[in-house]
């Protein structure tokens, strides 16, 4: 699972217990200007993952770690799909992100107001 917060104009992602070393990551760093938005999306579990690299991927257990699809780099880790988000990425290291978080509601509500609209 992870934890989101803002930290002034970036948005960082806590992983959390275990998951840090299926992931092989422990947080990551997002400038805002670099997110597009978020959604809350159980349904996500069940798209082509690609190829991992570095990561773990158990069906029905863990999607963790980095995976390369289609020329996109995307960030995963998910063990409960109801509780999935995708923070969707523009020029960053990843096209997305693919999390579980405890509240999907509130977290895309917190990004969505943090995010700056032109």
């Amino acid at each position: 699972m992870a934890t989101v917060t803002i930290d002034g104009d970036t948005l960082v992602v806590e992983i959390e217990g275990m998951d840090k070393l299926w992931a092989l990551k422990s947080r990551l760093t997002i400038p805002l200007d670099k997110v597009r938005g978020a959604t809350a999306d159980p349904g996500m579990i069940h798209q082509p993952k690609g190829i991992r690299a570095p990561g773990a991927h158990i069906p029905n257990v863990i999607t963790a770690g980095t995976f390369h699809l289609a020329g996109e780099k995307v960030f995963w880790d998910v063990r409960d799909p109801a509780k999935a988000i995708v923070v969707e990425l523009a020029d960053a290291q990843y096209a997305r992100l693919v999390i579980q978080v405890e509240d999907p509601r509130t977290t895309v509500s917190l990004i969505e107001h943090s995010v700056r609209r032109p």
